[in-house]
């Protein structure tokens, strides 16, 4: 397993993590995904291990904490041997103050995280989004005295937009708090924004990049194909599955896993393989989330490792992939001292 610093942190973890929203199966959105039991979610952690996959990222709000407390008990007896990130900032509860980033949440939510997981500590502790209304000093404060009490090892954030984390990581650098080391978000072969100003900033701040939904919400299992109707069993399409994504055309689609299926057929691997393999050789990502209801789905995400993609089948899957970004980056990448990272 090849491993790779967090950020600009000291910290190493390998290039695959996997994620538990599959665990519990609360609530009708995270039903949709999977509802593995401790049993079976101790069977994945196994498979991970044994593969050198040591780093397990979950969310107080995936099925409502229970994705927490399962997790907690497939580590139980070694917690040494793994690292955990968890995340905070979405409801958890009815009340005025149960969300947020705010200094009276953020340390609920942590405690709650920390007993949920049977854990003293948790390696990343990432926001799971923006929050608008907590002044960004109010979070990072918060955070830096999480860290300084040895709850929390190192900080990230998720699903900001670039002025957000810029103007944190300002604030961090201006009061010398701790600062986001890794950003967590979408990027894909049918979802490529993440290039357009948040890769950029990844490259220029030491922030890494934790990738998820790599699929692209399921689109590049290589279950889909032109022509073909959706299969069976897929979260685009179950009754129960509330969120299908940004939305992806179809010609868009196809065109990319018309690309993968050629490129996957050249390298013998199969069509995820080859579409997480992509991601990992882009510029700033440090891991990629890969999640499975399943041991079959989860080893073949592993076996997205040990091997490269040419620079020549790389950019094929560019090509099939581009698309016009939005203003004002299509102007400035017209100009040549704008060059593009990827």
């Amino acid at each position: 397993m090849e491993f790779r610093q967090l950020g600009g942190s000291g910290l190493t973890v390998p290039v695959l993590s996997f994620g538990t929203g599959t665990f519990g199966g609360r609530g009708e959105f995270f039903g949709a995904w999977g509802a593995s039991g401790v049993e079976e979610a101790t069977r994945l952690v196994d498979i991970c291990l044994e593969a050198g996959v040591n780093f397990f990222d979950t969310a107080d709000g995936y099925s409502q904490g229970l994705a927490e407390e399962i997790l907690g008990q497939a580590i139980q007896g070694r917690r040494s041997q793994v690292l955990v990130c968890t995340k905070a900032t979405f409801r958890q509860g009815p009340g005025r103050n149960d969300v947020g980033s705010s200094r009276h949440h953020l340390i609920e939510a942590c405690e709650a995280s920390l007993r949920r997981l049977g854990t003293d500590y948790l390696d990343l502790y990432v926001m799971h989004a923006f929050d608008a209304l907590t002044p960004v000093e109010e979070t990072l404060a918060t955070l830096d005295h999480l860290v300084g009490s040895g709850k929390v090892r190192y900080i990230g954030c998720s699903n900001f937009s670039g002025w957000h984390l810029m103007k944190s990581l300002a604030a961090s650098e201006r009061r010398g708090w701790e600062r986001y080391v890794v950003h967590q978000v979408y990027y894909s072969l049918v979802g490529r924004d993440y290039e357009s100003e948040l890769m950029p900033l990844g490259l220029d701040q030491r922030v890494g990049a934790m990738v998820w939904s790599p699929l692209g919400w399921g689109r590049l299992t290589g279950k889909i194909r032109r022509g073909q109707p959706l299969p069976g069993i897929s979260r685009l399409r179950s009754k129960r599955a509330t969120d299908p994504g940004p939305p992806v055309a179809e010609e868009h689609l196809y065109r990319v896993v018309d690309a993968l299926d050629e490129v996957a057929q050249e390298v013998g691997k199969t069509v995820p393989q080859t579409a997480l393999n992509w991601l990992l050789q882009r510029p700033t990502v440090c891991n990629v989330i890969v999640g499975a209801r399943q041991e079959a789905q989860l080893r073949e995400n592993l076996g997205a490792v040990g091997w490269n993609l040419t620079p020549e089948q790389a950019a094929k899957l560019d090509a099939a992939s581009a698309t016009v970004p939005a203003y004002p980056y299509w102007h400035q990448k017209g100009f040549e001292r704008n060059p593009s990272p990827v």
